[in-house]
């Protein structure tokens, strides 16, 4: 047997009439009845009751039967309404509505909402335990696809953005590795390259279930406590021998320096032995964590 997917459902509009019309109506047809109903019960001697007792039992049930078809919407607020297990369309505008009163009325806020996410325990692309939360603004833009398409989609909607976060956490690195390239998108470091990448894989698991995302962010990131003070070291250690390089680059830049210098202006003729001496002294001063304390020569270079 072919089995073929089910469309989803989309959104169509649908015509409701103002209840204010059909509010004064319905007050005709109920003071109408209940007064022809009245006036046949006083006159029973001198005209036959039965047409005109059925006649205003009708117009008063008929204004109660009405009654069911009002209903209001607020703004960014929506109406879905079916008859009798179809989907007949959905209405957007606010205001005062009458619509067929068999017809089932689901009212679906369309205001935007957050979605705070609870810390999730995740693997990094490296493997690194680490905990992360997101933040969701998103709402609904197709009725029709929210209501009949899933089961409930404010439950779906959480679900589906724990999954995806799981899954962004999965895709990079919390951050730089020892040797890792710094063009590398990492959660720590790529702020808006990761935020662009969950709101797009968010929009088309959501899309299904007619959710518009608006905005999709990390809100807290950080190694999981049981390997925080070990990383913590591994950041502190590397910010020091990325310190150290930079230090060591320079001194070596600001030895070169010196000695062209000295060979240019002919300001004095060192020989290998002493150049090395020289280089090895300033290597010294120039990287020394402490405070160096020279020791002035007052003899000769050779002495």
């Amino acid at each position: 047997m072919k089995t073929d997917s089910l469309a989803g459902n989309q959104e169509r509009p649908v015509a409701t009439i103002s209840g204010w019309g059909m509010l004064g109506l319905v007050f005709i047809m109920l003071g109408g009845g209940l007064a022809l109903l009245i006036h046949t019960l006083t006159n029973l001697e001198s005209h036959p009751p039965a047409e005109r007792i059925v006649a205003a039992l009708a117009l008063i049930i008929l204004g109660f039967i009405a009654m069911g078809g009002f209903f209001t919407l607020q703004p960014n607020e929506a109406c879905a309404l079916v008859l009798f297990g179809a989907y007949r369309g959905t209405e957007r505008r606010d205001g005062f509505h009458w619509t067929n009163p068999f017809n089932r009325k689901m009212k679906v806020s369309l205001r935007a909402r957050n979605l705070n996410g609870d810390k999730l325990k995740v693997n990094d692309k490296n493997g690194n335990p680490i905990e992360i939360a997101a933040v969701v603004v998103w709402r609904v833009e197709d009725t029709a696809q929210a209501i009949f398409d899933v089961q409930d989609y404010d439950n779906y909607v959480r679900v589906q953005s724990e999954s995806a976060v799981r899954h962004l956490a999965n895709s990079f690195a919390y951050d730089h590795g020892e040797n890792g390239e710094q063009s590398e998108i990492t959660l720590r470091s790529s702020v808006e390259e990761v935020s662009k990448t969950l709101r797009a894989e968010l929009q088309e698991r959501l899309g299904k279930a007619g959710v518009m995302v608006d905005e999709a962010r990390l809100t807290h990131l950080a190694y999981a406590p049981e390997i925080a003070g070990v990383m913590l070291r591994r950041q502190q250690a590397e910010a020091v021998i990325a310190a150290r390089q930079k230090i060591v680059t320079g001194a070596v830049s600001m030895v070169e320096m010196a000695l062209k210098e000295l060979a240019e202006k002919q300001v004095i003729q060192l020989d290998e032995e002493r150049k090395a001496a020289m280089v090895s002294n300033l290597l010294v001063v120039l990287c020394s964590e402490s405070e160096v304390h020279p020791v002035v020569n007052t003899g000769t270079l050779y002495t």
